[in-house]
């Protein structure tokens, strides 16, 4: 699968309005039948940060994705909100799921 990290700084006076802004693009994304997630998290550090995860079956879903309207519309309308150009980390990684943190095990609740 595809595993993408991107964090984007977002404008202060969009910042708590940017779940909204980005509404039509997440539900969109959602459902690419590639799409394995898409999932928006804000720093609680920083609330002009949101780091969005996101992962794509494999390079053929993430090309569609990056070609769709919906990418290409949010393009033009994601970036005037944005402090600076997002930073991302982008890897291909063998597996097509979230694998169990095992040094964090939880024992199953009977």
């Amino acid at each position: 699968m595809i595993f993408i990290t991107a964090k984007f700084r977002v404008r202060p006076e969009h910042a708590d309005r940017w779940p909204d802004i980005t509404a039509d693009f997440t539900e969109a994304t959602r459902r690419e039948p590639g799409c394995l997630w898409f999932d928006w998290s804000r720093s609680v550090t920083d609330p002009t940060e949101y780091v969005l995860v996101e992962a794509f079956r494999d390079d053929e879903a993430g090309a569609a994705h990056v070609q769709s309207a919906h990418f290409r519309a949010a393009q033009q309308t994601l970036p005037p909100h944005l402090i600076e150009t997002p930073r991302i980390v982008n890897a291909n990684v063998p597996q097509d799921d979230w694998s169990l943190l095992g040094e964090m095990a939880v024992p199953e609740q009977g």
